[in-house]
């Protein structure tokens, strides 16, 4: 037993030692790191910054395959940041592939609200652009030392080598999320942040739970007034490149007006509308679209993202599965209503598209089979398997295996007037899609691969072109077609389409 008056030495020892002596050594990093950024101080005192630069994203979600290369969006901007009351201003035009010229939009944050200037009207964004901004701000060089030097939980953790230099890394918490950074042992300024948190908000995001994001900083210069500050920056989200932007041009302390972070009153008002709706929470059934039957048994559901339901004698198949597990819970309850005494018992996901799959876990969840295309198996179980610690759904609060069914040609499903044939499309635009083809009603399910525009004409003709050759290829003789994104539309308004865009 130890000595109560040897504790007693050694807790007055403790209390006499300086205070770095029993300090986390994180926190002597990362203030060596405040220092090579031109101190602790100076960070502190900064009210402001004015950027400019040129960037690209890479459309992860939206090219043709989930690896590289992918389809790219440019961007040039200019942003004005008030760091004493987290307000950002920027100006931004994009261009791309489905943009010929350079658009524009000046995006605000200030206040808790996030809004946008679309060709001189202020609309109010929502909870996802809200938490995108506030993540600019948070994790930029100029503030992240602070915030950690701020955290309660500032911790040390073992060195590594990062980009073949030494590194040292601490770890605390933002608000929800778990915070890294990689502070250059030579040097001591810091090269990357890695942060892990949900985007429950974001259609696309939200699908994957816990995303990490590492946000590298390089080419540092010396500024005015002795701020060090990197001028290239690359995000990467659950490991792929996702953001890239070269800064052209910095300010230290510009002027700020008050005026240049107004937000128009209904224009915040709008906004908390908009943030009260969840995404978790969109509704299946909308009192401007209601369910259409396509045919007897055949139901789409024009809700957020469509969905069908397809009744057949020993059950109900329901054609995707998107957005969130709490827009498939409110499915089946709709299936469930309009089909009573038959079960659910199987959900064919038809293209790869991340809010198409989004929903998928709730199906596993309840033990239903998923059918897949083979091309998106590993996708789905990838989705299945993503970690849900700070959103949990009601497959990561009771695990159970997938019941994948994977499909890699042509296959019935069901039997007699509503049996469905699952037709994989392998084209070149809809590679990862499936069609469902419901022989006795002639109708088509075209996934996602025929998307209508406001103006009566079809986005990507090369895709209904597409359409129509997988229909001659599979000797299907339709007379309509449906989709995730497409009303009940005649046969015939594709083959018109396809004929015009071959004229000369």
């Amino acid at each position: 037993m130890r000595s109560p008056l040897l504790l007693s030495a050694v807790a007055a020892l403790l209390l006499t030692l300086p205070a770095s002596a029993a300090e986390d050594p994180g926190r002597a990093h990362v203030r060596a790191a405040a220092e090579a950024m031109g101190g602790e101080a100076r960070l502190r005192a900064l009210t402001g910054l004015r950027l400019r630069g040129v960037g690209h994203w890479n459309l992860l979600e939206q090219s043709e395959r989930p690896t590289p290369p992918f389809l790219v969006m440019y961007e040039q901007f200019e942003e004005v940041r008030d760091l004493h009351r987290g307000r950002l201003r920027q100006r931004s035009e994009s261009r791309g592939m489905v943009m010929d010229e350079w658009k524009g939009v000046t995006m605000l944050l200030a206040d808790g609200v996030a809004a946008a200037d679309f060709q001189g009207k202020w609309r109010p964004l929502g909870a996802a652009q809200l938490q995108d901004m506030q993540e600019r701000l948070a994790f930029a060089p100029e503030h992240v030392l602070l915030a950690a030097l701020d955290a309660r939980d500032l911790r040390a953790q073992a060195d590594t080598v990062l980009q073949e230099v030494p590194h040292h890394v601490v770890a605390f918490h933002l608000d929800r999320a778990s915070v890294r950074l990689f502070l250059n042992a030579r040097t001591g300024l810091p090269t990357a942040v890695e942060t892990v948190d949900a985007h429950p908000e974001d259609p696309f995001w939200s699908v994957w739970g816990d995303v990490r994001t590492v946000l590298s900083f390089q080419a540092w210069t010396l500024e005015p007034g002795g701020l060090r500050y990197p001028r290239h920056w690359e995000w990467a989200r659950n490991g792929q490149p996702h953001h890239s932007v070269t800064v052209t041009a910095v300010t230290v302390d510009p002027p700020l007006a008050d005026a240049d972070f107004a937000v128009p009153d209904d224009v915040k008002q709008g906004f908390e509308a908009r943030r009260a709706r969840k995404l978790d929470e969109a509704p299946v059934v909308r009192p401007d679209a209601p369910p259409v039957e396509v045919a007897p048994g055949v139901v789409q559901l024009p809700g957020a993202w469509n969905v069908a339901l397809v009744a057949q004698d020993d059950g109900v198949v329901v054609v995707e599965g998107p957005l969130a597990s709490g827009y498939s819970a409110r499915v089946l309850d709709e299936a469930a209503k309009r089909f009573p005494g038959l079960k659910v018992k199987a959900v064919v996901s038809t293209s790869d598209a991340w809010p198409h799959i989004g929903g998928l876990r709730e199906y596993v969840a309840r033990g239903i089979p998923v059918h897949v295309l083979d091309l998106n198996r590993a996708l789905v179980e990838r989705l299945v398997a993503s970690p849900r610690t700070l959103v949990p759904d009601a497959l990561a609060r009771k695990p159970r295996a997938a019941k994948l069914q994977v499909v890699d040609g042509r296959r019935v499903l069901g039997t007699g007037k509503n049996r469905l044939e699952l037709v994989p499309v392998r084209t070149e635009t809809g590679e990862r899609m499936l069609f469902a083809w419901l022989p006795e009603h002639r109708l088509l399910y075209t996934s996602d691969l025929v998307q209508p525009q406001p103006d009566g004409t079809f986005f990507n003709v090369q895709q209904v072109d597409e359409t129509v050759e997988v229909a001659a290829r599979e000797k299907l003789p339709v007379s309509q077609v449906f989709g995730m994104h497409l009303k009940p539309t005649d046969w015939s308004a594709l083959t018109t389409a396809v004929d015009k865009s071959r004229k000369p």
